[in-house]
């Protein structure tokens, strides 16, 4: 607390953005790998990227150390708008004192994050196409082939209308509701367990990232089969209409993902998500924390 709700829509923004600079690479790599067989069995369909590192080296044998910054102006706005809106939201909850009621702060984070969720969704649904698109041997997923961020903001547009900019929104909101509350509730009861404990001084840089540490394993295990249904959902190619040819909505997106690649499906690329997660939560946390304080 004690930080207006527009100052922290800045800061939220701010350091979301931060973050994303540093991780989006492990981003690229998180896409391709939860793209890699779709609606297949395990162990039918060639598979070019095998694990966190040596999917990072076939992306840049790909497309070059530049590929694995691919997306980067989307995935830049999409945290400044998401982030933004998200902190400015719980800020709102902190002032009100709804954080301080049992739960609250979880129910805070995931109104909070379903709010950011809502409002970056379009960016959201670019950077997964740029960072889905690669040369043909090396391509996993549909390839929608835009030239640019702008171009693909203008091709989405003109084809399917403001809906269509919306297109797998259904997916981001549990997602980012679920990543956000557990993110934020976590970090702060890991922050103060810490330093409860002596182990590191209450308001240091090493009690931020300790909470920052622990924050990022919860939100990977709780965050990553909403993250492959995101995935899956916003990569989709669709109809004339904008409906969806591979899945209809999130429920059955859940559905053909278990029936066709069983369970472990919905968990593909959870290397990546945490190697992702992981850091971008500490950042985000540790540059808002801090920025807050000053």
């Amino acid at each position: 607390g004690g930080v207006p709700p527009a100052t922290d829509l800045v800061l939220g923004a701010t350091a979301g953005c931060l973050a994303c600079f540093l991780t989006n690479p492990l981003e690229v790599v998180k896409t391709r790998l939860q793209l890699q067989g779709e609606l297949q069995a395990p162990g039918t369909y060639p598979r070019p990227y095998r694990g966190v590192l040596r999917a990072a080296v076939a992306v840049c044998r790909a497309d070059g150390l530049r590929g694995l910054q691919k997306g980067l102006a989307a995935g830049l706005l999409y945290q400044g708008l998401m982030n933004g809106v998200r902190f400015y939201c719980y800020s709102h909850a902190e002032d009100a004192g709804w954080t301080g009621y049992p739960g609250g702060t979880v129910a805070a984070g995931a109104v909070a994050g379903a709010v950011g969720a809502i409002v970056g969704s379009p960016a959201y649904l670019v950077k997964t196409h740029l960072q889905a698109q690669t040369l043909s041997a090396m391509a996993v997923g549909h390839q929608h082939n835009h030239e640019s961020i702008s171009s693909a903001f203008k091709t989405i547009y003109q084809q399917h209308g403001v809906v269509g900019l919306w297109r797998g929104v259904t997916g981001a909101v549990p997602r980012v509701a679920v990543g956000s509350a557990v993110q934020l509730a976590t970090f702060a009861s890991a922050k103060d367990w810490v330093s409860e404990r002596q182990w590191f001084r209450k308001g240091s840089w090493a009690a931020v990232l300790a909470g920052g540490m622990v924050s990022g394993v919860a939100v990977a295990v709780a965050m990553t089969p909403f993250d492959v249904i995101s995935t899956r959902l916003y990569n989709q190619p669709v109809d004339a209409d904008g409906t969806g040819k591979l899945y209809r909505g999130f429920l059955d997106c859940i559905l053909q993902i278990s029936s066709r690649e069983g369970l472990l499906g919905l968990y593909k690329g959870i290397g990546a998500v945490y190697f992702r997660l992981g850091p971008h939560t500490v950042l985000s946390l540790f540059f808002w924390d801090k920025l807050r304080n000053m």
